[in-house]
Parts: structure tokens; sequence; C-alpha cells
């Protein structure tokens, strides 16, 4: 999830942005259950998920922004074009670990250790020679605790849940790269232009992988195309549209806690359709997980408030996920 800073001088929130934001919780929350339910190979699924938002955005990016595609192909704009591919090959690496993990796990524990990219965000920020303070320290053990017990939990399960959930920290790191890159790129460029070419190169990256592997992208029964297409509309599409919506009158901040709702949203959704129990010890985790993640990023904020104003962005900047 790529949050962005966003005016402090936001009109009162109204029930049309809550309901907003309730309907993009739902949305981003059905993004695992339909993982585990599509009859599909995962990097299948993160292929035409990607394709398909590829496809809706087209229309709109190269009819609007026709300028921006032309500055990214000239010589003053070369860089930005550069942090756009290596974003969608940091997404693409996402989707090939974060996606498999929702069938190898439960749904609950693939979203709750998924949603540590905020973690790795902190670490990357300190390897670049930022200073975090204390409380991102103390949010980043918390978090990094929970993920412990959570794991440890699903070893006395399988050793396929066990390896899920190391696929879904894994794919939280990679998520954190497509963000460091995607904040480069986006600097100057609208989100419009940088999805359209973030996802356009991860399905092509995936379609690769595909077919290096042999792994079948055709041939699906009908339940699982309507997943695929649910997912595209909900997730990809819906979902974040909502939070960006909903960016004029809430802070990123908050949205970024809001999205961490997603966990027990999908638990809740995985109960109910999928009759996937999470376990004691496996709650306590992700509890605790989700607890650090929050501390990071409210406490990162709060420095980042301190530190220096917020720099405007494009208008249409929105959160992103995968």
């Amino acid at each position: 999830m790529l949050l962005v800073s966003s005016p402090s001088d936001r009109p009162s929130l109204d029930p049309l942005t809550t309901g907003a934001v309730g309907l993009a919780v739902v949305a981003v929350s059905s993004s695992a259950p339909l993982i585990a339910y599509a009859a599909a190979p995962a990097l299948a699924i993160a292929f035409w998920r990607n394709l398909l938002a590829v496809a809706v955005l087209s229309p709109f990016a190269l009819t609007r922004r026709r300028a921006e595609f032309r500055a990214l192909v000239a010589p003053a704009g070369r860089r930005e074009g550069l942090f756009c591919v290596l974003s969608g090959v940091a997404l693409a690496g996402h989707f090939a670990t974060w996606v498999p993990s929702a069938q190898l796990t439960s749904v609950a524990a693939a979203t709750a250790l998924g949603a540590t990219q905020p973690v790795w965000q902190g670490l990357i920020a300190r390897a670049q020679g930022r200073r975090l303070p204390t409380v991102v320290w103390v949010g980043v053990a918390v978090a990094v605790g929970g993920a412990v017990v959570a794991t440890g939990a699903d070893v006395g399960i399988s050793g396929r849940a066990v390896v899920g959930d190391l696929l879904a920290v894994t794919g939280g790191m990679f998520a954190a790269v497509y963000t460091a890159f995607g904040e480069r790129a986006r600097a100057s460029i609208s989100t419009t232009t940088y999805t359209t070419i973030c996802y356009g190169i991860c399905a092509a990256v995936l379609l690769v992988i595909c077919l290096l592997g042999g792994v079948r992208t055709v041939g699906f029964d009908e339940r699982t195309w309507l997943a695929i297409l649910a997912l595209v509309a909900g997730a990809q599409l819906l979902g974040h549209s909502m939070f960006n919506y909903a960016l004029h009158k809430i802070s990123a901040t908050t949205v970024s806690v809001l999205v961490l709702l997603e966990a027990p949203g999908a638990a809740l959704l995985g109960w109910a359709w999928l009759h996937q129990v999470p376990r004691p010890y496996a709650l306590l985790g992700m509890g605790l997980l989700l607890v650090g993640v929050a501390v990071v990023v409210l406490g990162g904020a709060r420095a980042g408030r301190r530190a220096a104003p917020p720099t405007p962005l494009p208008a249409d900047a929105t959160p992103l996920e995968p």
C-alpha cells in the first residue's frame, strides 16, 4: 500500500466519504478470499488481475495523459520512466509471492503478514540514511514479534502453511520496494500514468514467468473467471479508488491505519465464506502484528510532520495495493 501526503485543510467528514471508506475496506478485504476460492494457479490469477486492470485504465490514460507518456520517453523523463519500470518489476515480485500465500496458508494469516509492508518501508528508509524515531522501532519490534507468533502457530499445522506465511512476509517486502520506487516516480507523474505503466510491466513480467514455468493461464471454469473479474473490479480498482476519493477529507496516515482493517475483514470473509477459523495463537500474533504496524505508521507520520511540511502531489494521487 502506497500512501501519500494529502492537504491538511480538508473539509469536514460527511456520510458519503464514510461510506466510501467502508466500501473500500470491504473491497480490499475480498482479495485473499477470492484468491483462495479461485481454482487457478496463483501466478495466473496475478497476471490476469494486472492485465485486466491495464485494459480498464489504458483508454483513459492514453487519451488524457498522452503528454506524460511522451515526456517519459524523452531524455529528461527517462529516469522517472525507469522508476515506473522498476516499480512494476517489484510489484510482480509482490504478486508472485503474496498471491500464492493466500492459497497455501489461511486467508487471515496471508493478509496480516502481507500487511507488514510499512515495517519494511521504515527499514528501507533507515538504510537510505533517514533516522527513525524510537516509537517506530518499538512498532517494528511488536510487529515482528506478532509475525513470529502468527507463523509459529502454523508450524504444528502443516509445512504448507508455514511456506505460505513466509511467502506472505516476502510479499510485504516486495510491496515496500515497489512503494519506494513508486514514490520516486510519482513525484512528477500522475497516478493514472504511473499505475498504467506499473500494472502493464507487472503483467508482462508475470506472463514471462508463467510461460517459462509452464503455468496454465487459460481454460479455467466460470467461477474462477468470475473471481478474477471480482478481484479486478474490487481490490484492484474499486477499493483503492474509494480510498483515493476519501483522501481529500481524511489524512493519508488515517487511511494507512484504515487499510489495516483489511486483515480482520479478510479473516471474517474467510470464516464466513471459506469456513477458515483462525486458531487462537494465530489471532494473538496477528493482533500484535497489526498493532505494531499501526504504531509504525502513526509514529512515522508524527515524525514526518515535525521534520517537514507535506509535499504537494498530483491531484489524483491514490493509495495503491496490489
